[in-house]
């Protein structure tokens, strides 16, 4: 029995002594359990094993005595947290890893294998990144001091039973992330040859102080961003936005940098562009070895009046999860025009998992989303691609308004 597992066992005894006579005692809770718990749970209600080579079996035998090794509580949970990044799905994860941790990629650089060499494509606005001056273009050399190809190596998942690009790209996006409460230095190429050094700290850009915004543009249309949809806030903040901006001539809605939060929060939202029940995405879950037969979900009008002009939705590489969900229902439910570059690829709702031994709480991808015409979600592109450039992303938005001028037209 490990350290871990005999405290365990022993603040099991001392519960069971405070139990009535006649009450049986549970004798084996170990940590071990625990992992036990989580695996199952994953190989029952985990939706995306057909898309990942990860060989689920392999990941049981590697890391199970692994498991039962561990002395402390955080050195348990990096060996879930390395369990869970086997399946290289930024929506399952640990709820709260700790200080130290790989921080789950992308964080704030959108990188990708280029002929051989990690190029950065995007850089998070208003990110630690964007502040130490990194833009689309530079090459990736070293991250702390270590080769990026050797740093990704070491973040690969190790129970593949096939080579994945997806496998691949998260290992990287992983390297270049960093850790978890930690500054980075990258050291970077750039175009012209030259190598530098980036010091990567906490961002000095202050976010939005609500989670919606909006204003007038010179070109006549209306420009709402939405931060995000966790906050209950957003819905009359929208609605005070729509109705200061009801007689621009079209609405660019920016869900940049937006990521996610609940439906009960998007859906009223969707609410203000139609004016009857549309469905905005289907959904399955786990059955067996497969999935479900879909199921469609919907939306009812709201309001006092319906937005019946064009609607641009921008979005970027870290338009997550409900930020996701809510430009593809846009699109669905009233032939929004999506502009920007594609998105973060979250393509689940996703269910919380509480361990009871060592109370160590989790998500993972439960009920994968799709296009009312069955279109996966994770693989939504926009219909306006953009290769964002400038710091600021103006050229996103100024493409957003281009098309709104198109629409017009």
């Amino acid at each position: 029995m490990t350290g871990l597992n005999r405290r365990l066992f022993c603040g099991a005894a001392l519960s069971a002594a405070a139990l009535p006579a006649n009450a049986e005692p549970e004798h084996d809770i170990t940590a071990t359990q625990d992992f036990d718990e989580l695996w199952e749970t994953l190989s029952q209600r985990y939706c995306f094993f057909a898309e990942k080579a990860t060989d689920w079996q392999a990941v049981r035998r590697l890391y199970r005595p692994l498991a039962d090794k561990a002395e402390t509580i955080p050195e348990y949970a990096e060996v879930l947290r390395q369990v869970l990044c086997e399946l290289y799905d930024p929506h399952t994860r640990l709820s709260e890893p700790p200080d130290g941790s790989p921080r789950f990629p992308p964080f704030d650089l959108w990188t990708e294998w280029r002929d051989g060499k990690a190029v950065i494509l995007d850089v998070q606005p208003g990110s630690g990144a964007m502040d130490a001056g990194l833009l689309p273009g530079l090459e990736i050399v070293a991250v702390d001091g270590k080769p990026i190809a050797e740093a990704a190596k070491a973040a690969l998942p190790r129970c593949l039973s096939r080579p994945d690009p997806a496998a691949d790209l998260w290992a990287l996006q992983s390297a270049a992330a960093g850790h978890r409460g930690q500054d980075r230095t990258l050291e970077v190429i750039e175009p012209g040859g030259r190598p530098r050094k980036a010091a990567i700290g906490k961002p000095t850009t202050p976010g939005p102080d609500k989670p919606v915004s909006w204003r007038r543009l010179e070109a006549g249309f209306g420009y709402i961003r939405v931060s995000t949809f966790g906050d209950s806030a957003a819905v009359v903040q929208f609605d005070q936005a729509l109705v200061e901006l009801k007689d621009t001539a079209g609405l660019i809605l920016d869900l940049r940098s937006n990521g996610g939060g609940d439906t009960a929060v998007a859906k009223p939202i969707m609410a203000r562009f139609i004016t009857e029940p549309k469905v905005y995405a289907t959904m399955r879950r786990r059955a067996g070895s497969g999935l479900s037969e879909p199921w469609s979900e919907h939306v009812e009008p709201r309001g006092p009046f319906t937005w019946a002009r064009p609607v641009v939705v921008l979005i970027d590489h870290w338009s997550a999860s409900m930020a996701e969900g809510f430009p593809m229902g846009m699109r669905a439910i009233c032939g929004a025009r999506l502009v920007g570059t594609p998105m973060q690829g979250l393509g689940a709702a996703v269910f919380p998992l509480r361990l009871d031994r060592t109370g160590i709480q989790a998500q993972y991808s439960a009920e994968p989303v799709y296009t009312p015409g069955g279109e996966p979600r994770w693989k939504l592109r926009p219909d306006v691609p953009v290769r964002s450039v400038r710091a600021d992303g103006s050229d996103v938005l100024d493409a957003g308004i281009r098309e709104l001028q198109r629409l017009i037209r």
